[in-house]
This record gives C-alpha cells, sequence and structure tokens, in this order.
C-alpha cells in the first residue's frame, strides 16, 4: 500500500500536471489593450514563472505592495516535482529494508522463493527443497550466535530480550528489529506528508478533507477553494529606458481544477494510509515483542504434525522456540507462511524441529530425563533450568 500503489498515484498525478503545465497553457491572463502579440505571451510567462496572489472580487485591490506578496500562492508552479517528491518519499522505507537486511546474513528473498517453489514440485523434490531450507537455515542460526561471553555480551543479551527492537544479529533481533524500524518510518512518513502539504501550500491541508465532508453533507454547492484559487492577479513591471510602467493584470489558473481533485483524493488516500499503517504497526509490535507468541507459532505447526508427545515436548519447544530460532528464526518462519502456505510451514518447523532434537540428542542428560542447562550451548548462554510448561 505504502512503497507499491501510492508511488503509483503519485507519479500518474506528477506526469498529469506536468503534462498539463508544459503541453497545455496551465495560466491565461485578461490584458490590458495595448498588450499585443508577444507582449501577451511575455506576460503570461511572467506571471507563471513569478507568483500570483489572490484578492477576492469583494475586497479592494490593496496598494500596498507587500500586503500583496503576502497574499501570493507559490506552490502551482511545484507541484509535479512535490509529488515526484512525496513519491519517494513512501519508497524510502522499502529502499532501507532492501538496503540493510541482507546483513543478516541470510538471503530472504532465496528462501521466500525456494518456499514458492515447493507447491509446485512432486513429493520427492518437495521434501529435498524442505530438507534444503532447514539445512541452509540450521546453519545460519548457528553462525549468527554469541560463541564468545562477556560482561558486554551479557548486558547486549539482556536488553535484547527486554526490547527485541535492539537490532543485533548475534542475540537473534536484526530482522526483526529493522522490520519494527521500517514500519515505523512508514508510518512516520504518512503522517508526515500532512505536515509537509502544510508547509508547501502554506495552508491547513490537514483539515482538507474535513472541511470537504462538512461541504459534502450540508450540500452546499462546489465552489472555487480559497486553496486553490482559479483566478488570481499578478503585478509585473515593464522598463523602457528610465521610465518604470507597473501593470496589474488578471490570470484564470486552469491547472487548478487538476490540483484541487489531486489534493482532495490525496488527502482521503494518505488518511487511509496512515489508518492501514497504523494498524499495521500496532499488529506487528504485539507479535514480534511478546515473547510468548514466537512459542505458540511454532507449538502450533508442531501439533500439526503430533510432534509434541509429552510435557518434555512441551518444554523443549519453549527452548526451540526462544534459544534455537530466536526472534529473527520465527520471523523468516513468519515470513515464508506469509508468502506460500501453512503447509510448507508446516514441513519446514517440522525439519528444524528434528535437527534441533539431533542436536540435543547428542548431549549428556540428567537422571531424570531433564537436559542439563550448562549442556545448552551454544543453543543459549543462559545457564538456567528449562521454564515449566
Amino acid at each position: 500500500m505504502n512503497h507499491v500503489y501510492t508511488v503509483i498515484v503519485l507519479i500518474i498525478f506528477a506526469v498529469v500536471v506536468s503534462t498539463s503545465q508544459f503541453v497545455g497553457n496551465p495560466i491565461h491572463c485578461w490584458h490590458p489593450a495595448e498588450f499585443k502579440g508577444w507582449y501577451e505571451k511575455y506576460a503570461e510567462y511572467y506571471c507563471w514563472i513569478s507568483n500570483t496572489y489572490v484578492v477576492s472580487f469583494s475586497e479592494t485591490l490593496p496598494v500596498d505592495i507587500g500586503e500583496r506578496k503576502e497574499r501570493e500562492i507559490t506552490y502551482y508552479q511545484w507541484v509535479p516535482l512535490i509529488l515526484a517528491l512525496q513519491a519517494f518519499m513512501f519508497k524510502f522505507p522499502n529502499v532501507v529494508w532492501k538496503l540493510l537486511h541482507p546483513n543478516c546474513g541470510l538471503n530472504l528473498n532465496k528462501i521466500v522463493n525456494m518456499a514458492d517453489q515447493t507447491q509446485l514440485a512432486n513429493p520427492k523434490g518437495r521434501q529435498d527443497i524442505i530438507d534444503h531450507m532447514a539445512s541452509h537455515l540450521d546453519k545460519w542460526l548457528d553462525t549468527e550466535r554469541n560463541y564468545s561471553w562477556n560482561r558486554y555480551v551479557a548486558a547486549r543479551e539482556k536488553v535484547s530480550k527486554i526490547c527485541c527492537i535492539i537490532c543485533s544479529k548475534r542475540s537473534g533481533t536484526y530482522l526483526s528489529g529493522l522490520f519494527l524500524f521500517v514500519k515505523i518510518l512508514y508510518m512516520a512518513n504518512v503522517i508526515g506528508q500532512f505536515f509537509l502539504l502544510n508547509a508547501f501550500m502554506a495552508t491547513d491541508y490537514n483539515v482538507f478533507g474535513f472541511e470537504v465532508l462538512k461541504g459534502l453533507s450540508e450540500n452546499t454547492p462546489w465552489r472555487d477553494s480559497p486553496r486553490f484559487p482559479r483566478v488570481t492577479f499578478c503585478d509585473f513591471e515593464i522598463r523602457q529606458l528610465q521610465n518604470i510602467q507597473r501593470f496589474t493584470i488578471q490570470c484564470v489558473l486552469p491547472i487548478n481544477l487538476f490540483n484541487e481533485k489531486i489534493f482532495i483524493f490525496l488527502w482521503f488516500w494518505f488518511f487511509f494510509i496512515a489508518f492501514v499503517s497504523a494498524y499495521n504497526l500496532l499488529v506487528w509490535c504485539f507479535t514480534i515483542v511478546f515473547k510468548r507468541n514466537r512459542v505458540s507459532f511454532v507449538k502450533k505447526y508442531l501439533k500439526i504434525t503430533d510432534q509434541l508427545q509429552n510435557g518434555f515436548d512441551r518444554k523443549l519447544c519453549q527452548r526451540f522456540a526462544d534459544s534455537y530460532l530466536r526472534e529473527d528464526g520465527v520471523f523468516v518462519l513468519r515470513i515464508v507462511t506469509r508468502n506460500s502456505s501453512d503447509l510448507v510451514t508446516t514441513d519446514l518447523v517440522t525439519a528444524m524441529w528434528r535437527k534441533f532434537q539431533e542436536k540435543q540428542n547428542r548431549r549428556p542428560n540428567n537422571d531424570d530425563g531433564t537436559l542439563r542447562p550448562e549442556e545448552m550451548s551454544p543453543l543459549s548462554n543462559e545457564k538456567q533450568p528449562l521454564p515449566e510448561d
């Protein structure tokens, strides 16, 4: 919604407005009688590149030049550029994600493509792809882990467990933290668009949509908007030797017919995008920040294949999610689910669960069958007993 559809909409509007400016005639002026031929063109070009000002017909034209400058509208020449800038700003968070997420050490696009291939492969080929994905993720999880332990690493691990937004590859929070950061960028951008247009048009653009809705609810006729005036005035001076003459002419801006409709649509579109982005950010914050969600996510797929046979398996499942997969591993599984199907995720989680069990079986157990906490390294640097179910 942000970096694809909104960008396309803004680029289309930028092309429409720029075409109206450079192909058609964006301004027409009522000239004095002495203006003939190229004098008329000169006056219109001058009034277009300079700024016109607004005075309603119920008012007297101000005599003070400074007062006229205070009423100038300065945005209409730059509308295509501001729309292009807005398109870039909506694309920017996606650019940040694409540039930074490969630093996690995993080719996420390749994993997603492999997951998609499993849906068209034969049973044997499908299982081979699942096993290859599981092996690849297993090596990645082992590589991006803390194998040295000191006070700095212990403090960083503790902070990352409290707040998973702290990006750390070794703590298993880089991808999820970066993802939340990008979501925050999307939200900040769409809210900032209202303030940007406020400054650009020097009007209260953030209440523009409410004024339109109020007018529609009152069944008032559609009138000339004060934010997008169609009739304006322009002052310019002509020098003839030492004689300087000032002319004031009345102009009409047909381009504001397009600008008004475009920015009305953009107000409602940005409002909708802000709502969707806020909801999406809250959902992902709840999904990533709360640790119980990762255990629930993994447990759901392990139950499908009946992998949790007893209480020990359920205890081990929590360590599988918290210490083996960690937040980044669970995040990758969530991305695979959203881009393929639950069936693929079920097989992938099961394959990784078996690899995890194989590693635990190679470590000695206590007499009661529980794993020794000190033997859990490198899956966890915490020396604590298994949590209760």
